[in-house]
């Protein structure tokens, strides 16, 4: 699938299926989660516990072993921080402004009402979460897979899973793009859903 070009001109590139996401919790195994993804895996560098120059220097050695396994990476920010920072795209929620020309654009949604809010934006794709529980938001309501397949089928944007994702439940969920946290991120035999 490619991500379609938006009126603001972000070029278009395969959408990855696989999608990481930097959080805290995962920080300490980042470097060994982005060399396990497939080539071509999307790395999503959030990171917002940090200041802004240790930011930085965590997401230019991040960006580097990404970048050296075929990854896209994206940039949880502005658009002119992205650009500055040399990221391949910037992600953020549905109402973030999409000015961001020569960027892929992720935007996050729960709900129909962000999904089109995301595709009136100029989004290239959208992660829709939570679809299963999640050990960030523990007893917060999910979507659950037919719930999450009756919005993601209202979209004409490429939507991503997001919400307690692993191998296992993205199998359950039987769907083709889908991002973790900890889902991608723990170590062996260790069961943990992002």
């Amino acid at each position: 699938m490619r991500v379609r070009q938006t009126s603001a001109g972000a070029r278009s590139q395969r959408l990855p299926r696989l999608w990481l996401l930097s959080d805290e919790r995962n920080d300490a195994v980042l470097e060994q989660a982005l060399r396990a993804l497939p080539r071509g895996s999307g790395f999503v560098f959030r990171h917002y516990h940090l200041a802004t120059d240790a930011r930085r220097l965590r997401w230019r050695k991040l960006r580097r072993i990404a970048a050296a396994r075929g990854h896209v990476v994206v940039l949880a920010g502005s658009a002119a921080l992205a650009r500055e920072w040399g990221a391949d795209g910037v992600y953020g929620g549905a109402t973030t402004p999409r000015l961001s020309p020569g960027l892929m654009q992720i935007a996050t949604a729960h709900g129909l009402r962000e999904l089109a809010s995301a595709r009136r934006g100029g989004a290239d794709a959208v992660m829709l979460s939570p679809v299963f529980s999640t050990r960030s938001h523990p007893g917060a309501a999910t979507l659950g897979p037919v719930r999450f397949r009756l919005i993601a089928a209202r979209s004409d944007l490429p939507v991503i899973a997001l919400g307690g994702m692993t191998p296992a439940t993205a199998r359950r969920l039987r769907w083709v793009h889908w991002a973790a946290i900890d889902g991608l991120s723990t170590a062996p035999g260790r069961r943990s859903k992002a």
